[in-house]
């Protein structure tokens, strides 16, 4: 067989066939990769989701206990002291509600952890095998 300049060489149809099953190997090779990047990322990013919700429960517990403090102090005396208790309060439920909304914010870009991409990419190299689309 002769190979002129520009030219590729042509391979035989049974060179061809022998060649799929390592072509297959590899494709499915490459989706499992696909598969394993883009899980491992939507666990990273619920795991960062739970830790911000669980720092947010953290400082709810003690926004609750500023809080209680505050009224006993407004209780027992009626001094401006109750007044700094009730604003470290407010703050603390303040960084409680910034938590939350980032940690469901972060949750909901890992949520549901299912391999979307990896996914779509199968079914096109399905409908490919089968000549059925590009």
């Amino acid at each position: 067989m002769s190979v002129g300049p520009g030219m590729t060489p042509k391979r035989s149809l049974f060179r061809l066939i022998g060649d799929l099953p390592g072509l297959l190997v590899d494709l499915l090779r490459s989706e499992l990769e696909q598969l394993k990047a883009e899980i491992a990322e939507k666990l990273k990013h619920a795991g960062i989701g739970l830790g911000l919700l669980a720092a947010a429960a953290t400082f709810a517990f003690f926004a609750v206990g500023v809080l209680i403090a505050t009224a006993i102090l407004a209780l027992a005396l009626v001094l401006p002291a109750w007044a700094s208790a009730l604003i470290i309060g407010a703050v603390l439920l303040l960084i409680t509600g910034i938590l939350i909304a980032l940690g469901v914010a972060s949750l909901r870009k890992g949520v549901p952890p299912a391999p979307t991409e990896t996914i779509k990419s199968l079914k096109r190299d399905v409908r490919v095998i089968k000549g059925i689309g590009k």
